[in-house]
């Protein structure tokens, strides 16, 4: 079994690409304490690959990631080509999923939410810099006890 240390970012890239990138810089700036090992370095997605190829592509990236990010934003919910697809590949194969509200709202928002999302143990957060920290560093081990208990609530960090 490879070892898993990617973060995998899932998002609406015809509109939100802005929030990723801004997430990118975060992680280049020397004077911001934020990282992440990204999924999307790996294996290079063009778009003029067939569906049945991006999707393998993007099977290999899940395959090496740790955790998802899934950046909720107005249109994220309608998206099934891709988007549906990448959170169902992480729910089977339980990769541990932060919900980034794109509104900054911290806890379940009921009108963006991905309706695969919804009955299932995710943590949802705003999109903040402190926020997706604390998730990042925090949720693959909170999700990893919740599990062993049964436990399939949504999650949210007070104070955020």
């Amino acid at each position: 079994m490879a070892y898993k240390n990617k973060t995998y970012v899932c998002f609406d890239a015809d509109n939100d690409m802005h929030y990723y990138n801004l997430m990118r810089a975060w992680k280049e700036n020397d004077k911001i304490a934020f990282n992440f090992y990204n999924a999307h370095d790996k294996n290079v997605v063009n778009e003029y690959d067939s569906e049945s190829t991006i999707k393998k592509k993007l099977s290999e990236r899940l395959d090496n990631s740790k955790i998802m990010l899934v950046l909720i934003g107005d249109k994220t919910k309608n998206l099934y080509k891709y988007v549906r697809w990448e959170i169902d590949f992480a729910i089977k194969n339980d990769i541990p999923i932060i919900a980034v509200n794109l509104n900054k709202k911290n806890g379940h928002d009921s009108e963006l939410c991905p309706p695969l999302l919804r009955n299932e143990l995710v943590v949802h957060i705003p999109y903040t810099q402190k926020a997706i920290n604390l998730a990042l560093n925090n949720w693959p081990s909170e999700y990893a006890k919740l599990k062993l208990k049964g436990n399939k609530e949504s999650r949210f960090y007070e104070g955020l």
